[in-house]
């Protein structure tokens, strides 16, 4: 049994790609079901992030583990296996340990220390809990990744400034307008994790007239009554089928939509910009993966359009300053990685070894008992004696095999050591 992790992230693979691996919270339970369905995979996690999707799972045989995750990555995406499969990162039980503690820690995003990779990894754990393909070694190793993630924040300043994507976001939007977007009239569609988090960031910034769209009114109105005072001078909230009318009236506009297809094609952006004011021109930065909006739409006179790509860019030099705390945080992960390490291999060497002692001890009574009765002339106080030698025996013939076993627990050698033992000893 091997725990592996096969991904693509925006280190390896293009924003296109990205794009069509991403699963959605609503294909969320049926790909687990998949995954769940696959013969050697007996945990399963997804953790899909607007700039990586990644498949930890605990595998019966690795290669084929590996091989049927690819299989299920090329199939969301639409990719050829044989083309998937050179993009995508494979890692297996320590990397997986210190690559999941490094991601929740904000130390693998593109925004050094951002705040919501945490909160998406702890989400994709409970997701697969509430599916039931989460067991006890992914739901041990996930517990200790979200306590990592926590703990770099708190004793370092890694997440000062521009600590997540939604801020950054924001923060590039005013850098494209001339006065910021002071008096701007802004809308945010989506009202998830990601468009609370660029309605927040826009407090302090002037906003003439804020709206929120989204398919439920109820979501938009919780995320509205959470936002600080004098985020705008007037509050909205619409349905999502004024979308059109929103980018026909205001100026910048946030996609923040988690959607398998595009909300806005090329033809509709083209009959939008045909009806706003001469010389107005739209800002729209699209934080969707997959895009909310077509990408063949870009080249519009009057519309600029930002993506990920293009905040990607922007955020490298705002968090420059901030590189030195990333010795001090990759130090705490590696202090938790081998915390975790200490205490899995002692809790997954723990019943092979009871097991063995067990299996000695009910050898050693036997044989005690088989000797008593061939050999009455022996005092009560003699087969004491010989009882407490034999034990003693025995304990120091297992000391060593049981150091071993807890030591090596948890890697290949571990592997080998304890299909040793269940061999010799029939456990």
């Amino acid at each position: 049994m091997s725990v592996i992790v096969v991904g693509i992230d925006q280190k390896h693979a293009p924003l296109e790609l990205l794009d069509r691996v991403a699963v959605t919270d609503t294909d969320l339970p049926k790909a687990l079901g998949r995954l769940r369905d696959r013969p050697n995979l007996s945990e399963v996690v997804v953790l899909s992030t607007c700039l990586r999707t990644e498949v930890y799972a605990v595998v019966e045989r690795f290669h084929d583990g590996v091989a049927e995750v690819q299989e299920f990555l090329a199939d969301v995406s639409g990719t050829p296996v044989d083309g998937l499969a050179d993009l995508c990162a494979v890692r297996f039980d320590d990397d997986v340990v210190s690559h999941l503690f490094s991601v929740a820690g904000g130390l693998e995003s593109a925004v050094l220390g951002e705040s919501e990779v945490l909160g998406q990894v702890r989400r994709a754990w409970e997701k697969a809990q509430g599916e039931e393909v989460s067991g006890p070694v992914l739901g041990t190793l996930f517990r200790h990744a979200v306590e990592t993630g926590k703990r770099v924040r708190s004793e370092t300043a890694i997440a000062r400034g521009i600590t997540s994507l939604s801020h950054g976001a924001v923060a590039l939007a005013a850098a494209r307008r001339d006065g910021g977007l002071a008096g701007a009239r802004v809308a945010v569609v989506g009202a998830g994790e990601m468009g609370e988090g660029v309605a927040q960031a826009l407090a302090g910034h002037g906003v003439e007239r804020l709206v929120v769209a989204n398919r439920t009114a109820k979501r938009a109105r919780a995320l509205v009554a959470g936002l600080p005072a004098g985020t705008a001078a007037v509050v909205e909230v619409r349905p999502l089928e004024d979308l059109g009318t929103l980018l026909a009236g205001d100026d910048v506009v946030f996609t923040t939509v988690g959607t398998s297809h595009p909300l806005v094609d090329r033809p509709v952006l083209e009959d939008v910009l045909a009806r706003r004011d001469a010389g107005a021109p739209l800002l729209v930065v699209d934080l969707g993966v997959p895009r909310n909006v077509e990408p063949a739409a870009s080249d519009l006179p009057g519309l600029e359009l930002l993506d990920m790509d293009d905040l990607q860019a922007a955020v490298a030099g705002a968090v420059s300053g901030r590189r030195e705390e990333v010795v001090a945080a990759s130090a705490i992960v590696q202090d938790e990685v081998e915390r975790y390490r200490t205490v899995s291999r002692a809790r997954d060497a723990a019943p092979l070894v009871s097991a063995l002692r067990s299996r000695v001890e009910t050898a050693r009574l036997a044989e005690l008992d088989r000797q008593r009765a061939r050999r009455s002339e022996l005092t009560d106080e003699q087969w004491e004696q010989v009882d407490a030698v034999t034990r003693a025996l025995v304990a120091k013939l297992l000391h060593q095999p049981t150091v071993a076993l807890k030591e090596a627990s948890g890697t290949p050698r571990g592997e080998r050591l304890v299909e040793t033992l269940r061999t010799l000893f029939d456990l």
